[in-house]
């Protein structure tokens, strides 16, 4: 359910341990010459398609620019798994296990080792799906634990394992910290903790779901997408939903704090379900992803606003979904996930886009 710094040389030159079947791309005679749609080209410049086929989402960069880190659906496995690849697409490695499912993969600074969350110790198979009887959900899978690998995939090692769900970890750009969210404590909150897993800390407090932060480039502050519940029905319906491991993701704003979760506010007031927040390298800009422009909130697209909540603007106009946005450490790349270009409907690829900061 998640939905950013960037892998060594090491990755993109060796020859992958474990690589799972891609999907062919699509015959170049077919292929688009341009895969921006109007309204685009005022941020993206030429962008190019990283995958072709599958479920790929939450692709983010390794410290160096040079390889990505994703989940991806594909066969032969039946629910997500972790797998690293260079920026152009190629040496594809499979990073996890191969067992029960991943989520929100992040590379260490050094490149030398990687961070996602998996339920692969609960069981070889994908954990169930959520109740879709209680409407739109999420599932909060209890199994979910936060592990640290070699950049290969090997040696995986659990970091401040607990009873139910921790997941959703990314890394400062230094290294020292992890922000991740647990619901350890009873309640979605966010928590940070040291590289090697140890000072664990308690962030957020409020009532309600906080999760899918990032750091700041100086890691002196931290975004992230929350839903907070004050009134007493909505408090109950909430902690109803949590304690079947369920969150309903109708409502989410993007939050700011600084890192030792001080000096909370909200950035957007919109009223619909926004995530996947990321900052600019600049530190005064975030982009993320939102429903907020279509009434029926099915179409996500990108924006862009400054972490006072100023400027607000449209950066994709495709239909369907845009999300998961993540730039370069200098700002003149941003990769996305998107629905756009793909062999069937609702298939979610990578894109890597040009980005024009005019």
């Amino acid at each position: 359910m998640t939905l950013a710094p960037l892998l060594a040389c090491v990755l993109a030159q060796s020859s992958p341990v474990s690589t799972a079947p891609a999907a062919k791309p699509v015959d170049a005679a077919s292929r688009p010459a341009d895969l921006r749609v109007d309204g685009e080209r005022k941020r993206f410049g030429e962008i190019r398609q990283l995958t072709f086929g599958g479920e790929n989402a939450e692709a983010y960069f390794s410290a160096d620019d040079r390889a990505l880190i994703f989940q991806s659906t594909r066969p032969p496995y039946e629910c997500d798994q972790m797998f690293t690849m260079s920026v152009d697409g190629s040496n594809l490695r499979l990073v996890s296990t191969g067992k029960g499912r991943c989520t929100c993969g992040y590379f260490f600074p050094d490149g030398k080792r990687i961070l996602f969350s998996s339920t692969h110790a609960a069981g070889a198979g994908c954990p169930q799906k959520p109740d879709m009887s209680q409407g739109y959900v999420w599932r909060v899978e209890p199994t979910y634990d936060i592990y640290s690998a070699n950049a290969d995939g090997t040696d995986p090692k659990p970091l401040a394992a607990s009873p139910g769900y921790d997941a959703e970890a990314t890394i400062s750009r230094d290294g020292s910290k992890i922000v991740f969210t647990s619901d350890r404590d009873g309640d979605l909150e966010l928590y940070s903790m040291n590289a090697d897993g140890s000072g664990v800390r308690r962030l957020t407090n409020a009532p309600g779901y906080d999760g899918g932060a990032f750091f700041s480039p100086d890691g002196k502050k931290i975004v992230y997408r929350a839903h907070h519940v004050e009134d007493p029905k909505e408090v109950e319906e909430y902690r109803g939903l949590l304690a079947k491991h369920l969150v309903r993701p109708t409502k989410l704003e993007i939050w700011i704090m600084d890192a030792d979760g001080s000096n909370a506010k909200p950035i957007t007031k919109l009223g619909a379900a926004s995530f996947a927040p990321f900052f600019h390298p600049d530190g005064k800009r975030i982009i993320f992803s939102s429903n907020c422009g279509d009434p029926k909130g099915r179409e996500f697209d990108l924006y862009l606003v400054g972490i006072d909540g100023d400027g607000l603007e449209r950066v994709t106009f495709s239909h369907d979904f845009d999300g998961f946005p993540m730039w370069t450490s200098d700002g003149r790349h941003l990769v996305f996930a998107s629905n756009r270009n793909g062999s069937r409907p609702h298939e979610t690829n990578l894109f890597l886009a040009e980005w024009l900061d005019r």
